[in-house]
Order: structure tokens, then sequence, then C-alpha cells
């Protein structure tokens, strides 16, 4: 028998929804991605690929709205899958994005806390295995700050967007008073040439793109803790998107307007080596102490929405009961957030910021994007329009962009990476099979941890 369990409690407003989701957003990516974006691009046309990840973003949101306004539980995409593809294949479907879940979560995570521990060695240059302990320490530091009630988190969080911002208006305001802001966009198409080279370029560096754009959806995990849901989710998102999408590339723009493009492209620390030139050394040093801060954002937001997902599977007999349980006292999943942040520590400690971010993208997009807009098409079909409080303009054209755009950026993941995502999926289908069989999930023999 099951013990009753306390609920989750509305106590996010639009102000929280909006602060979770771009602190999740403008994470250590960025920052560790801007020159790796402009060596790909070779060319001040660089620029495009943040114009592609903000454009993809803004149509996936589309998605999230219509879903996220029409059901606003914790688990977001667990729930959407569910519903979307209904009696027969939803079980599966969500069953098999919580369990990758359980490892794409992790990567996450573990990609912010690595990024942390690269960008610190502007300050302390670790070895190998110091760098290591200290990404997996900032897993167990987030954990530490998670574990309360929503109210608080609600509160860190406002207080972490303000440092976000905050750090990125000191950046762009730079490059605004150097007096050469508008130099890159005269010049963004110097060399320009729309051919098959300039299209894979834009491709491959759309994936590193895409992953700093990550995390406008944070707000549908946690469905179930928003007030006004169908108003507060889509406005969120969208709010996110645009403030986010202004933010980076008016941050390329000013550090484009200051550095040579052979700075820009090669530097490991490009934001920090931009304030030093421009203010000096310990303005520099300022700097990265604010994009570690920004790194920790990230990651403190991403675990915590990550953390309502197997929660709300097992909630609805759809994953392993283990997950299942609300702290007594604090009302959150802390048995969720605790063993992500476990497997997040030792990913942390095994992996490199290039495989993550790649395997990131690689495993989610066949299930999570692309399987959830199929989802939502069928839902539409079965349900109506008359069922969804938002509705996107111009269903379905958006739905069938995102789409394409999908499978374009998980073709430039690479042939490595997606067979990675296609084992993953295959290992679930098994896991799938075996426990409906041994009814570990969703059966009357079900017990309780």
């Amino acid at each position: 028998m099951n013990d009753k369990q306390p609920n989750l409690e509305r106590k996010l407003s639009l102000l929280h929804a909006t602060a979770i989701n771009m602190i999740d957003m403008v994470g250590i990516g960025p920052f560790v991605v801007l020159s790796v974006v402009a060596q790909i691009m070779a060319g001040p046309y660089f620029l495009y690929a943040w114009i592609a990840g903000a454009l993809l973003s803004f149509l996936d949101a589309m998605v999230w709205s219509q879903l996220g306004a029409a059901l606003p539980r914790a688990g977001g995409s667990f729930h959407f899958l569910k519903e979307g593809y209904g009696e027969k294949w939803g079980k599966l479907m969500s069953f098999l994005f919580v369990w990758q879940t359980m490892i794409q979560a992790p990567l996450v995570i573990a990609s912010a806390a690595i990024g942390f521990s690269q960008y610190a060695n502007y300050f302390f240059h670790f070895n190998f295995w110091q760098e290591k302990a200290v990404s997996g320490s900032v897993v167990i530091l987030v954990i530490l700050l998670l574990y309360r009630k929503i109210e608080s988190i609600g509160k860190i969080s406002v207080f972490l967007w303000v440092i976000v911002l905050g750090t990125m208006f000191w950046i762009i305001g730079g490059g605004i008073a150097n007096g050469n802001f508008l130099e890159p966009i005269k010049h963004i198409n110097d060399g320009f040439s729309l051919q098959h080279g300039f299209v894979a370029a834009l491709g491959f560096a759309s994936v590193k793109t895409i992953y700093s754009y990550l995390g406008y959806y944070n707000v549908c995990h946690l469905g179930g803790e928003i007030k006004n849901p169908s108003k507060n989710i889509p406005r969120s998102m969208f709010i996110s998107i645009a403030g986010i999408a202004i933010l980076y590339l008016s941050m390329n723009i000013s550090v484009a307007s200051v550095l040579p493009f052979e700075v820009l492209s090669t530097s490991k620390y490009v934001v920090s080596d931009y304030i030093k030139t421009l203010f000096g050394p310990t303005a520099g040093g300022i700097a990265t102490v604010l994009i570690l801060i920004v790194a920790f954002a990230s990651l403190f937001s991403a675990t915590l929405g990550y953390s309502r997902i197997p929660f709300a599977a097992a909630q609805n007999k759809s994953f392993f009961s283990f997950f299942g349980k609300v702290h007594p006292k604090l009302n959150f999943p802390h048995r969720s957030l605790l063993v992500l942040g476990a497997i997040a520590f030792v990913f942390s400690l095994l992996f490199r910021l290039k495989e993550v971010i790649d395997g990131i993208l690689a495993m989610r997009i066949l299930i999570q994007f692309i399987g959830q807009a199929i989802g939502l098409l069928l839902l539409v079909k079965r349900k109506g329009k008359s069922y969804f409080p938002w509705k996107m303009p111009f269903y379905p054209i958006p739905l069938f962009l995102a789409i394409i755009i999908w499978v374009a950026i998980f073709y430039s993941t690479g042939t490595k990476m997606m067979i990675s995502g296609l084992i993953v999926i295959s290992l679930g289908l098994i896991a799938y099979f075996v426990s409906s069989k041994m009814k570990w999930i969703g059966g009357e023999s079900e017990t309780e941890a």
C-alpha cells in the first residue's frame, strides 16, 4: 500500500519560471563554445550559427508551449509523450524518454561542471585530476543547495538570474563603449559564399550554439509547480529565448569588435581575454569569477528541472517506483535528485566537454525533440485544437520546420554520436520489455521502496 504523499505546490511565478529558464540557458556553454563556433565557421559570418540556434529554439518552443500549457505537470516531456502517443505507444515512448533522461540529464549536469572546472584553469592551472576533483565537488554543492523547499529555490534562482544578466550586460557594455560595436555586423558577409562547405560548417557549428540555447523548456519539467501554467509556461519560454538570443548575439558582436578573429577563434578563455583587453588583468579576473558563477547557476537550474522527471514517471507507475517519493518535510523529489546527482558526479569524472556536448544532443533529438513534435501532431488529431489553451501560430508549419532542422542537427553530431544515441534507445527498449514482463513498473506487484 502506498503511503500518502505530500503534493507539489504551485509556488513559482512568471518571474521565477523565466529566471529558471534563463540561468539554465546561460551556463558555461556560450563562453566555451564562442571560439569553437568561430573556428568552425572560419569567418565573420560565424554569427549566423547563433541566429540559427535562436531560430530552432523559437520553433521548438512552440511545440513545448502548446504541450506545456495543456499538460502542466512535473516531468514535462514524460507526460507529453505519454499523452501524445496514446494508450498503445505512449507508455513505451514515455519510458524511453525517462530512460534516456537517466543518462543524458547527468550528462547535461556534468557538462556544466566540467566546463566550470576547465574555465577555472584561467586562475589555477589544474592538472587532470585536480580538474576532475573540482567538477565533482561542484556537482555535490549543487545537490546540497537543491535539498530544500521549492519557494526557497525560486528566490535563489532570481538571485542567480540577476548575476547572469549583470555579467552579460557588462560584457556587452564593454563592446558598445569601445566604439566599434557595429563593425562585426558591417562585415558579417565578408568572404561569405552560400556553398556546400558553408552549409556543412553551419550544421556543425549549430550543434554548439543550440547546446547553448538548451534550457528554454526547463519550466515544463516544473509544470506542477508553476502558477497559472497555461499562460506562464509559454510566456516564460518566449521571453527567455528572445532575451538570451539578444544577449548571445550582442556578446559575440562585442567580443568580435575588440579581439582579432585569430584570437577570438583560438582562445580558451575568450571572454576573459576580451575583458582583460578592454579593462586590464584585474577586470579579466573579475569577469572569470562571474562566468564561473553563471556556469554554477546553469548547473543549479538544470539539476532542479531534471530531478522532476523520474519522479513524475514513477508516480505515474511508468518508471521504477523508488523514484516516486517526495521528501516528507521539504516536499520535493529527493530520491530522484540524489540519484541523478550521483550519476552526474561519476560522468563529471569520466568525460571531456566536447564528447558531452555532442552526446547530449544526439541522445535527445530522436525521442524528446522529434518524438515530442510527432506526439503533438497525434494529440491534436485525437483531441482537437480546442483541447489546447495555447496554440502555435500557423500550425503545423513551425512543427514541421523544427523536425527538419532537428534531423539535420542529429546528422551533424557525427556517426559516432548518432550510433551512441541509437544504442541508448535500443537498451531502453530492452529495459522496457524486461521490466514490463517482470512487472517492475506499472504492475500490481510493484512495491514501494
